[in-house]
């Protein structure tokens, strides 16, 4: 798949996208990265990408004609997919979106060519967000400074999902909240670790009790740790 991302910062991305399971994808072919600075579209001397909103208040605003122009310049230049026109959907990274969820990851994954922009300040002139954003993502109940970060809890959320990527077909089945709960508790050599042993079960070779141990478990995890996965 394809993924574009407009941000003031494309510094950012070096050291999360360039190592371990991104860097691979990107080298096996699963995954096209390209990192688009906004300021390269702004008209003035300053390279402006924000302003004072409308009707006062603190703040600056995010300005729509750098945002317009980054998204359809991207669109134009990497329209040519192997099957002809790509399809793609433009991802807002705000606090106001839809939370990002493994079902909301494996959604995207699908997708041939992603555009992401990464909000800033107070957000973006509302004009970006109805007529040139498809959705919103937020990635928790909280604000950061900027969207980059969230863009790439976002790419490798959905990378995972991407065949070939991490290797195994089956990797991502029993992770934390493929089967809406939290994952059951791993354990490796030693056995035996200052005084504390690995469960009996995991050494049994007994493959039924070992998967009823481990849904039992993980069901006892998400009871506790996160009750409201299970309503």
């Amino acid at each position: 798949m394809r993924v574009d991302v407009v941000t003031i910062f494309p510094g950012m991305f070096d050291a999360i996208l360039g190592e371990s399971m991104m860097k691979r994808a990107q080298e096996n072919g699963h995954l096209s990265l390209g990192l688009w600075d906004l300021r390269d579209y702004t008209h003035d001397s300053h390279r402006s990408v924000d302003d004072r909103p409308y009707g006062g208040g603190p703040g600056m605003v995010m300005k729509p004609q750098p945002l317009f122009d980054a998204v359809e310049d991207i669109k134009q230049k990497t329209s040519e997919g192997p099957s002809g026109q790509l399809k793609s959907q433009t991802i807002l990274l705000s606090p106001q979106g839809e939370k990002l969820t493994t079902s909301l990851a494996q959604e995207l994954a699908v997708q041939e060519q992603l555009i992401m922009v990464c909000g800033h300040y107070e957000g973006v002139d509302e004009r970006v967000r109805t007529e040139l954003i498809d959705r919103s993502v937020s990635i928790g109940d909280y604000v950061l400074t900027g969207g980059e970060l969230p863009a790439m809890v976002l790419i490798d959320a959905l990378m995972r999902y991407v065949p070939g990527v991490l290797g195994h077909e089956k990797a991502t089945e029993e992770e934390s909240f493929a089967q809406g709960m939290l994952e059951y508790p791993h354990y490796t050599r030693p056995q035996d670790f200052k005084g504390m042993q690995v469960p009996q079960v995991l050494l049994s070779g007994d493959h039924e009790e070992i998967a009823r141990w481990r849904k039992e478990q993980a069901y006892l995890r998400t009871k506790k740790l996160r009750p409201d996965l299970l309503s």
